[in-house]
């Protein structure tokens, strides 16, 4: 396993300080803001260590508060709100300095047949036919700002393939819609809960992008303030996060400073094993 997988499962990995209350830290890779995706998946970890392994985790709310500082841990508060015959909630409080910086509610539910259908995966190109995003990344690097460019290019866990990509740095009108494969880097315990966590870790990585294509702008504009607001996730069937996933997302609006982005999650087989959605904070700064 090479260590940029080793240090996500580190990462998910949180300390139990006291019943109930977990302590997570964030890597050291120069960025100010914690991940979004790291706090979600370090949150479901929490709420599962409170859980009978019998439940698995089908549905998650999350609130992001305020920004995560990366240079402190953070404390994760679980309240077992309920535990059902069926299903079991959770809520998690994600904590620095006394203050909530993330909240989130999650549901489990112990495994059972039923009704089944689902929206049919779309025809795209196998994931060896594609560009890594790393290597397209490579391919502009000069042209990234400065203050940017050690976050771009830095050895990341997951391994991404986009489907029909755009130019980042001087983006054109494109409809609110993209795909990508994506996948760990390295392979996975079987454990389902770990896959989960992981999946949550990834779920949130270019989710947002989605709401700026059709307005022609990219997050690193000096005058784009972009922030995620929530997140949402589901749990359909069981899956591999170390196997080649497919990623389809669309933004079906925006307004007031604010863009909508929905995605659903196949594997290699066009079974669909989870959706997301996401709200983020797409602000328009008058230029200085």
């Amino acid at each position: 396993m090479e260590q940029s997988l080793q240090d996500l499962i580190n990462l998910l990995d949180l300390e139990e300080i006291e019943k109930n209350h977990y302590r997570g830290l964030s890597p050291s890779e120069g960025w100010q803001r914690v991940y979004g995706g790291q706090v979600i998946g370090q949150a479901l970890v929490a709420a599962s260590r409170t859980v009978d392994a019998d439940r698995l985790a089908h549905s998650l709310h999350g609130y992001f508060i305020r920004a995560g500082d990366t240079e402190i841990p953070i404390l994760y508060r679980v309240n077992r709100i309920r535990d059902g015959a069926s299903f079991t909630t959770r809520e998690v409080q994600a904590i620095q300095k006394g203050r909530s910086i993330f909240s989130m509610l999650i549901s489990f539910q112990v495994q059972e047949e039923g009704l089944t259908h689902q929206i049919e995966m779309p025809d795209v190109p196998a994931p060896e036919d594609l560009k890594t995003e790393d290597e397209l990344r490579m391919d502009i690097i000069d042209q990234v700002p400065e203050e940017f460019r050690s976050h771009f290019t830095r050895n990341r866990p997951i391994e991404v393939r986009p489907i029909d990509p755009g130019d980042i740095l001087n983006p054109e009108v494109r409809q609110p819609m993209q795909m990508c494969w994506m996948k760990a880097r390295e392979p996975l315990p079987d454990d389902q809960r770990i896959n989960q966590c992981v999946l949550a870790y990834l779920s949130d990585w270019s989710l947002l992008d989605t709401c700026l294509m059709p307005h022609a702008v990219s997050y690193m504009a000096d005058d784009m303030q972009v922030a995620s607001l929530d997140h949402a996730m589901w749990f359909h069937r069981p899956f591999k996060a170390d196997e080649w996933l497919l990623y389809v997302m669309d933004s079906p609006a925006s307004s007031g400073s604010r863009g909508l982005n929905r995605g659903l999650i196949y594997d290699r087989n066009g079974v669909l094993v989870a959706s997301a959605t996401q709200e983020g904070l797409i602000r328009r700064h008058a230029s200085k």
